[in-house]
Protein backbone atom coordinates (compact mmCIF):
# COMPACT_ATOMS: atom_id res chain seq x y z
CA UNK A 1 0.00 0.00 0.00
CA UNK A 2 3.07 2.20 0.82
CA UNK A 3 4.59 1.58 -2.93
CA UNK A 4 0.94 2.32 -4.40
CA UNK A 5 0.45 5.62 -2.63
CA UNK A 6 4.32 6.55 -3.17
CA UNK A 7 3.67 5.90 -7.41
CA UNK A 8 0.08 7.57 -6.82
CA UNK A 9 2.33 10.86 -5.73
CA UNK A 10 5.41 10.58 -8.02
CA UNK A 11 2.37 10.79 -10.83
CA UNK A 12 0.76 13.41 -9.33
CA UNK A 13 4.30 15.82 -9.19
CA UNK A 14 4.73 14.84 -12.80
CA UNK A 15 1.72 15.91 -13.78
CA UNK A 16 2.30 19.01 -11.76
CA UNK A 17 5.57 19.58 -13.61
CA UNK A 18 4.39 19.29 -16.69
CA UNK A 19 1.67 21.60 -16.08
CA UNK A 20 4.53 23.71 -14.91
CA UNK A 21 6.53 23.32 -17.75
CA UNK A 22 3.31 23.97 -20.56
CA UNK A 23 3.06 27.64 -18.73
CA UNK A 24 6.20 28.52 -18.74
CA UNK A 25 5.93 27.54 -22.35
CA UNK A 26 3.15 29.52 -23.12
CA UNK A 27 4.30 32.95 -21.54
CA UNK A 28 7.28 32.56 -24.12
CA UNK A 29 6.46 32.35 -27.87
CA UNK A 30 9.86 32.90 -29.00
CA UNK A 31 10.43 29.01 -27.55
CA UNK A 32 12.73 28.33 -25.02
CA UNK A 33 15.89 25.69 -24.91
CA UNK A 34 15.63 22.71 -22.35
CA UNK A 35 18.25 24.68 -20.37
CA UNK A 36 16.20 27.94 -19.56
CA UNK A 37 12.95 25.87 -19.20
CA UNK A 38 14.92 24.28 -16.08
CA UNK A 39 15.88 27.61 -15.14
CA UNK A 40 12.56 29.01 -15.19
CA UNK A 41 10.94 26.14 -13.30
CA UNK A 42 14.00 24.67 -11.17
CA UNK A 43 13.92 21.40 -12.10
CA UNK A 44 16.98 19.66 -13.14
CA UNK A 45 17.73 19.58 -16.70
CA UNK A 46 17.26 15.92 -16.82
CA UNK A 47 14.08 16.26 -15.24
CA UNK A 48 12.81 18.12 -17.80
CA UNK A 49 14.37 16.41 -20.36
CA UNK A 50 12.34 13.34 -19.80
CA UNK A 51 9.05 15.47 -19.20
CA UNK A 52 9.53 17.73 -22.44
CA UNK A 53 10.09 14.24 -24.59
CA UNK A 54 7.31 12.73 -23.15
CA UNK A 55 4.81 15.88 -24.07
CA UNK A 56 6.53 16.35 -27.09
CA UNK A 57 5.31 12.63 -28.37
CA UNK A 58 1.45 13.96 -27.35
CA UNK A 59 2.12 17.15 -29.46
CA UNK A 60 1.95 19.18 -26.42
CA UNK A 61 5.37 20.27 -27.31
CA UNK A 62 7.12 21.13 -30.33
CA UNK A 63 10.53 21.88 -31.52
CA UNK A 64 11.14 25.11 -33.34
CA UNK A 65 12.72 23.93 -36.50
CA UNK A 66 16.53 24.19 -36.77
CA UNK A 67 17.16 26.60 -33.95
CA UNK A 68 16.02 23.87 -31.43
CA UNK A 69 13.55 25.79 -29.43
CA UNK A 70 10.82 24.33 -27.36
CA UNK A 71 7.46 25.76 -28.01
CA UNK A 72 3.90 24.76 -27.55
CA UNK A 73 2.69 21.98 -29.66
CA UNK A 74 -0.28 22.08 -32.17
CA UNK A 75 -2.53 19.69 -29.77
CA UNK A 76 -2.70 22.76 -27.62
CA UNK A 77 -4.21 24.74 -30.18
CA UNK A 78 -7.11 21.59 -30.39
CA UNK A 79 -7.83 21.36 -26.79
CA UNK A 80 -8.17 25.26 -26.44
CA UNK A 81 -10.73 24.86 -29.21
CA UNK A 82 -12.76 21.97 -27.67
CA UNK A 83 -12.42 23.77 -24.58
CA UNK A 84 -14.02 26.74 -26.40
CA UNK A 85 -16.95 25.30 -28.17
CA UNK A 86 -20.65 25.90 -27.02
CA UNK A 87 -22.62 23.85 -25.29
CA UNK A 88 -24.51 24.00 -28.39
CA UNK A 89 -22.03 22.62 -30.64
CA UNK A 90 -21.27 19.61 -28.21
CA UNK A 91 -24.70 18.40 -27.86
CA UNK A 92 -25.44 19.33 -31.88
CA UNK A 93 -23.87 15.27 -32.93
CA UNK A 94 -26.24 14.00 -30.05
CA UNK A 95 -29.07 16.04 -31.28
CA UNK A 96 -28.14 14.76 -35.27
CA UNK A 97 -28.09 10.98 -33.44
CA UNK A 98 -31.50 11.33 -32.17
CA UNK A 99 -33.19 12.75 -35.01
CA UNK A 100 -31.38 10.16 -37.65
CA UNK A 101 -32.96 6.86 -35.07
CA UNK A 102 -36.67 8.69 -34.98
CA UNK A 103 -36.85 10.74 -37.96
CA UNK A 104 -38.31 13.63 -36.12
CA UNK A 105 -37.63 16.76 -34.72
CA UNK A 106 -35.23 17.94 -31.98
CA UNK A 107 -34.97 20.83 -30.22
CA UNK A 108 -32.17 22.40 -28.03
CA UNK A 109 -33.52 25.09 -25.43
CA UNK A 110 -31.38 26.26 -22.26
CA UNK A 111 -32.94 27.82 -19.35
CA UNK A 112 -33.07 31.45 -18.49
CA UNK A 113 -34.94 32.73 -15.79
CA UNK A 114 -38.48 31.55 -16.28
CA UNK A 115 -38.48 30.52 -19.62
CA UNK A 116 -36.45 27.91 -22.01
CA UNK A 117 -34.89 29.66 -24.86
CA UNK A 118 -34.78 27.65 -28.43
CA UNK A 119 -31.21 27.91 -29.70
CA UNK A 120 -31.08 24.57 -31.71
CA UNK A 121 -33.35 22.51 -34.16
CA UNK A 122 -32.85 19.54 -36.32
CA UNK A 123 -35.65 19.51 -38.68
CA UNK A 124 -37.08 15.98 -38.73
CA UNK A 125 -38.28 14.32 -41.99
CA UNK A 126 -41.52 13.66 -41.97
CA UNK A 127 -43.88 15.69 -43.92
CA UNK A 128 -45.89 16.74 -41.30
CA UNK A 129 -43.07 18.14 -38.38
CA UNK A 130 -43.30 20.78 -35.74
CA UNK A 131 -40.58 23.94 -36.34
CA UNK A 132 -39.70 26.50 -34.08
CA UNK A 133 -37.79 29.48 -34.61
CA UNK A 134 -34.36 30.11 -32.95
CA UNK A 135 -34.67 32.56 -29.96
CA UNK A 136 -38.16 31.68 -29.25
CA UNK A 137 -39.28 31.41 -25.98
CA UNK A 138 -41.18 28.31 -23.97
CA UNK A 139 -43.03 28.56 -20.50
CA UNK A 140 -41.52 26.14 -17.90
CA UNK A 141 -44.83 24.26 -16.49
CA UNK A 142 -46.04 23.14 -19.30
CA UNK A 143 -43.38 21.93 -21.67
CA UNK A 144 -41.33 18.94 -21.94
CA UNK A 145 -38.24 21.29 -22.16
CA UNK A 146 -39.21 22.91 -18.99
CA UNK A 147 -40.26 20.49 -17.15
CA UNK A 148 -36.75 18.66 -17.54
CA UNK A 149 -35.01 21.70 -16.59
CA UNK A 150 -36.94 22.34 -14.03
CA UNK A 151 -35.95 18.52 -12.54
CA UNK A 152 -32.41 19.93 -12.59
CA UNK A 153 -33.33 22.48 -10.01
CA UNK A 154 -33.93 21.88 -6.60
CA UNK A 155 -37.48 21.63 -5.03
CA UNK A 156 -37.76 25.29 -4.07
CA UNK A 157 -35.83 26.96 -6.62
CA UNK A 158 -38.19 25.24 -9.15
CA UNK A 159 -41.28 26.07 -7.30
CA UNK A 160 -40.55 29.34 -7.81
CA UNK A 161 -39.71 29.63 -11.55
CA UNK A 162 -42.98 27.73 -12.13
CA UNK A 163 -45.20 30.28 -11.38
CA UNK A 164 -47.91 27.99 -10.05
CA UNK A 165 -49.56 28.04 -7.09
CA UNK A 166 -51.81 25.50 -5.18
CA UNK A 167 -53.23 21.72 -7.04
CA UNK A 168 -51.15 22.51 -10.18
CA UNK A 169 -47.80 23.40 -8.40
CA UNK A 170 -48.26 20.28 -5.94
CA UNK A 171 -48.91 18.22 -9.18
CA UNK A 172 -46.02 19.40 -11.02
CA UNK A 173 -43.33 18.84 -8.29
CA UNK A 174 -44.98 15.37 -8.08
CA UNK A 175 -44.12 15.11 -11.99
CA UNK A 176 -40.78 16.61 -11.21
CA UNK A 177 -39.93 14.41 -8.49
CA UNK A 178 -40.43 11.27 -11.24
CA UNK A 179 -38.51 12.88 -14.51
CA UNK A 180 -35.48 13.02 -11.05
CA UNK A 181 -35.93 9.50 -10.66
CA UNK A 182 -35.45 8.48 -14.08
CA UNK A 183 -38.30 9.81 -15.85
CA UNK A 184 -38.38 11.45 -19.04
CA UNK A 185 -40.15 14.87 -19.30
CA UNK A 186 -43.73 15.10 -21.54
CA UNK A 187 -45.72 17.45 -22.62
CA UNK A 188 -48.53 15.79 -24.31
CA UNK A 189 -50.57 18.33 -25.75
CA UNK A 190 -50.12 21.05 -22.57
CA UNK A 191 -48.64 23.74 -24.08
CA UNK A 192 -49.69 23.37 -27.86
CA UNK A 193 -53.01 21.79 -28.59
CA UNK A 194 -51.89 18.36 -30.88
CA UNK A 195 -47.77 18.87 -30.24
CA UNK A 196 -46.80 16.83 -27.85
CA UNK A 197 -42.84 16.24 -26.99
CA UNK A 198 -40.54 14.25 -24.34
CA UNK A 199 -37.10 15.56 -23.51
CA UNK A 200 -34.43 15.58 -20.81
CA UNK A 201 -32.62 17.69 -19.15
CA UNK A 202 -28.40 18.40 -19.13
CA UNK A 203 -26.64 20.91 -16.42
CA UNK A 204 -22.98 21.18 -17.77
CA UNK A 205 -20.13 22.09 -15.63
CA UNK A 206 -20.77 25.18 -15.77
CA UNK A 207 -23.84 24.94 -13.95
CA UNK A 208 -26.26 26.49 -17.03
CA UNK A 209 -29.18 23.88 -17.62
CA UNK A 210 -30.39 22.90 -21.26
CA UNK A 211 -32.87 20.21 -22.52
CA UNK A 212 -32.68 18.30 -25.33
CA UNK A 213 -36.36 17.68 -26.33
CA UNK A 214 -38.23 15.70 -29.57
CA UNK A 215 -42.05 17.61 -30.37
CA UNK A 216 -43.73 15.39 -32.74
CA UNK A 217 -47.65 16.00 -34.30
CA UNK A 218 -50.18 14.06 -31.44
CA UNK A 219 -51.78 12.32 -34.05
CA UNK A 220 -48.71 9.79 -34.34
CA UNK A 221 -47.25 9.96 -30.80
CA UNK A 222 -48.75 7.56 -28.92
CA UNK A 223 -47.81 5.20 -32.02
CA UNK A 224 -43.85 5.85 -32.02
CA UNK A 225 -43.70 6.63 -28.16
CA UNK A 226 -42.17 3.82 -27.01
CA UNK A 227 -39.04 4.00 -29.73
CA UNK A 228 -39.16 7.52 -28.22
CA UNK A 229 -38.10 6.82 -25.03
CA UNK A 230 -35.82 4.10 -25.89
CA UNK A 231 -33.75 6.55 -27.70
CA UNK A 232 -34.02 9.77 -25.54
CA UNK A 233 -33.17 7.03 -22.26
CA UNK A 234 -30.30 6.31 -24.62
CA UNK A 235 -28.74 9.56 -25.44
CA UNK A 236 -29.27 10.37 -21.88
CA UNK A 237 -27.11 8.12 -20.65
CA UNK A 238 -24.14 9.53 -22.65
CA UNK A 239 -24.83 12.56 -21.12
CA UNK A 240 -24.29 11.37 -17.62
Amino acid sequence: MADDLRKENQGVQVIARAAQILRVLASETDGLSLGQIANKVELPRSTVQRIVFALTREGLVASDGGRGGLRLGSEIQTLAQAAASTPRDRLRPLMQRIAAETGETVDLAVLQGNSMLFIDQIEGQHRLRTVSSIGESFPLATTANGKAALACLDEEDAAARAGLSGKPLRALLSELRQIRDGALARDEGEHTDGISAMGFGIQDPSGEIFAISIPVPSSRYARIKDTLVATLCRARDVTT
